[in-house]
């Protein structure tokens, strides 16, 4: 039938990343964190889903959502907001654990 890309929440890739790093996790220790899902999750996928050039399954938003104790509806709706309970870490602390996992 049609071929037009299915429409998508603006915000979602921007909440995804605000709940990764508010939980204070790297990239690769989210992916660690979501990899129960059933679905073909490679490590790569989570800085797609962060930017905007891959839209996660429903599954791994569910995931992303019981990690950070947020509803579905919360992510996925651009007229809703994340709530205030998810802390703020800022990147330079993550950039700070990460190297201190390398030595």
């Amino acid at each position: 039938m049609g071929s037009a890309p299915r429409p998508r929440p603006t915000k979602l890739s921007t909440k995804l990343r605000r709940i990764r790093i508010g939980l204070g996790l790297t990239q690769a220790e989210m992916f660690k964190k979501l990899g129960r899902t059933r679905t073909s999750l490679r490590v790569g996928h989570i800085g797609e889903f962060e930017t905007g050039r891959r839209v996660p399954t429903l599954q791994v938003v569910l995931a992303y959502a019981r990690a950070g104790k947020v509803s579905m509806e919360e992510i996925a709706d651009d007229k809703l907001k994340l709530p205030r309970h998810i802390p703020h870490v800022s990147e330079e602390k993550l950039i700070v654990k990460r190297r201190a996992k390398r030595d």
